[in-house]
């Protein structure tokens, strides 16, 4: 990943580098509401990294457990909250192993406490995990909690802070 030149990959290569390098968290979700939260974690092994069915397995059960979501792995989207439906959405982002997650609002529609579980869920998937998170927010409660904190304003960098001196991720 570091040192690509992603505007000299092909169409079909630089999508190929989103969906193994980057993961994705979207503000409104985006669960496929006909599948289960398992097989909504699983699609991205199905269809952007194909990987053999038993490690598939083993790894969207992992995510699962670490999100605190395998009790509830045979449920449809419609069936669980909104703190649920982000931690799945949190599982499938690093279902494929990215470096890099990019989250747009991530705790935008959830309340206090889940908020704080899904800031606290990301921290430990990036302990665990090596992953780097880069969140666009408005919420005081992820800008209070980021380590590094870059400032826009009509689309340029106005600023930058970096918490405690130290980078992680």
């Amino acid at each position: 990943m570091v040192g690509t030149d992603i505007s000299t990959l092909s169409r079909t290569a630089g999508a190929a580098f989103r969906g193994n390098e980057i993961g994705f968290i979207f503000q409104d979700f985006n669960l496929l509401p006909v599948l289960s939260v398992y097989e909504n974690v699983e699609y991205p092994l199905l269809m952007i990294k194909p990987t053999p069915e038993a490690e598939r397995r083993n790894r969207v059960m992992q995510l699962l457990e670490a999100v605190g979501m395998l009790d509830q792995a045979e449920k449809r989207p419609d069936q669980i909250s909104g703190g649920q439906k982000q931690r799945v959405a949190v599982a499938r982002a690093l279902v494929t192993n990215p470096k890099l997650v990019l989250a747009d609002e991530p705790t935008a529609n959830l309340d206090h406490d889940t908020a704080f579980m899904v800031i606290n869920l990301m921290k430990q998937m990036r302990d665990q995990f090596g992953t780097t998170f880069v969140f666009s927010t408005h919420d005081p409660r992820i800008v209070g909690e980021a380590e590094v904190i870059h400032h826009l304003e009509d689309g340029l960098l106005k600023d930058s802070e970096v918490k405690g001196g130290v980078i992680h991720g």
